[in-house]
C-alpha cells in the first residue's frame, strides 16, 4: 500500500526515478520508466520487471486494477501529487500511472534463432516515435524480433517506449548490436536479409517473401549507407503508385512487415 503522498518533487525517490529519462543513468542503473496504463500492463504482465509504480488519487481509482495486479506482484506503490507526477512523466498531460522497470531486452543469440520467420533490423534509425512504431508494428505484424543496432536510438527513451504502445514487453527486443554481427546472426539462423530502401532494383511486388526474412529499415533522413546495403542479400523499395516522393518509416516497415507476414502466413484458395 502507498503511505503518505509524495509532493516534492526534490525527495530522493523522485529525483531517483526522474534521472531514468536520462540514458546515462538508464544503462548505469538498468532501469527505465514506462508511462500511462498501457505500459504499465503490459510491463506488470511479465515477472520480476515492475520495481515501483508511481500513482496519483486520480489514477489509482480509475485503474484500480493495475494497481491491484502491481500489489499482488509485491511491487511498491508510491501515490503522487500531480506535480511530482507532471516532473517524473515525459508527456505534457500524464495519465498519472508510472513505472520504473528493469531491462527487458535479450541477446541476439536467443532472439534470433533457426525458428525465427520475421525479425526487424533498425540501423541508425534516430527517431524515437519512429522506432517505437517500428516496433507496435512488428509486434502486430507477429515479428519474432526487433534489433535496434549499435547506431540506432535507445529503445528504453520515454517516446521510444510510449510509441511501442506496450509492445516492448512483448516480443524479444535486441539493443546495441552492430549491424554486420546482427547480419551474420541472421543469415546463419536461415533468414534472408532483405533492405528497404529506395536504392531497390526490384520492387516488393517482385520478391518472394513467403520464407523466413529479416528486414532492415535505415535512417529516417538519407536511408541505408552502401556498406549496409552491400550486406543484405537484396536491396527492395516498396513501389510508390501515386504521386508522392516517399514514405515515412514507420508507414515503409508497416507495409514491407506485413507484406512478408501475409506471404508466409497465405494458403492456397480451394476450387
Amino acid at each position: 500500500m502507498a503511505g503518505s503522498e509524495l509532493t516534492n518533487i526534490k525527495s530522493p525517490r523522485v529525483k531517483a526515478a526522474r534521472r531514468l529519462t536520462k540514458r546515462a543513468f538508464r544503462d548505469r542503473d538498468r532501469s527505465f520508466l514506462a508511462e500511462g496504463p498501457q505500459a504499465v500492463r503490459e510491463a506488470l504482465a511479465l515477472d520480476g520487471v515492475v520495481t515501483e509504480l508511481f500513482a496519483t488519487a486520480e489514477a489509482q481509482t480509475r485503474h484500480a486494477e493495475i494497481v491491484a495486479a502491481a500489489a499482488a506482484a509485491g511491487v511498491p506503490l508510491h501515490r503522487a501529487s500531480g506535480e511530482v507526477m507532471a516532473e517524473l512523466a515525459q508527456t505534457v498531460t500524464p495519465q498519472g500511472l508510472l513505472a520504473v522497470c528493469r531491462f527487458v531486452h535479450a541477446p541476439l543469440e536467443t532472439a534470433v534463432t533457426e525458428d525465427s520467420k520475421l525479425v526487424a533490423v533498425l540501423a541508425h534509425v534516430r527517431d524515437p516515435g519512429n522506432a517505437g512504431t517500428v516496433l507496435r508494428t512488428a509486434d502486430a505484424a507477429g515479428a519474432d524480433a526487433v534489433v535496434f543496432t549499435d547506431a540506432s536510438v535507445d529503445p528504453y527513451n520515454g517516446k521510444c517506449v510510449r510509441a511501442s504502445a506496450g509492445s516492448l514487453f512483448h516480443l524479444p527486443v535486441v539493443t546495441g548490436t552492430p549491424v554486420a554481427r546482427t547480419v551474420q546472426r541472421l543469415k546463419a539462423s536461415g533468414l534472408r536479409v532483405l533492405a528497404a530502401d529506395g536504392a531497390g532494383t526490384r520492387t516488393l511486388d517482385d520478391v518472394d517473401l513467403s520464407g523466413p526474412t529479416a528486414w532492415i529499415f535505415g535512417n529516417e533522413a538519407w536511408g541505408l549507407p552502401e556498406e549496409i546495403l552491400g550486406l543484405a542479400d537484396e536491396v527492395v523499395r516498396v513501389p510508390i503508385y501515386g504521386g508522392a516522393e516517399s514514405l515515412n518509416l514507420a508507414t515503409a516497415a508497416a507495409v514491407c512487415l506485413y507484406a512478408s507476414a501475409r506471404s508466409q502466413r497465405a494458403r492456397p484458395l480451394s476450387g
